[in-house]
């Protein structure tokens, strides 16, 4: 992994699209603590890092094996 990719910021619709979920079904997994962490930003806009993405599928491929 790169050092620009694991700082990369996304935005939650990207993350919506691969994780391939709605916004509804992802704030209702974030209210059982089972999504990955979102960061709000001074601006009020919210973002995902991809490494805390990227530990969350890990963390998906454990739970499932």
């Amino acid at each position: 992994m790169t050092v620009v990719r694991a700082r990369q910021m996304l935005k939650l619709p990207e993350v919506l699209e691969e994780i391939g979920v709605s916004r509804a079904a992802f704030y209702r997994m974030r209210a059982r603590g089972q999504a990955p962490r979102l960061r709000k930003l001074p601006n009020g806009q919210v973002r995902v890092s991809r490494a805390d993405l990227d530990a969350w599928w890990e963390s998906c491929t454990e739970h499932a094996a």
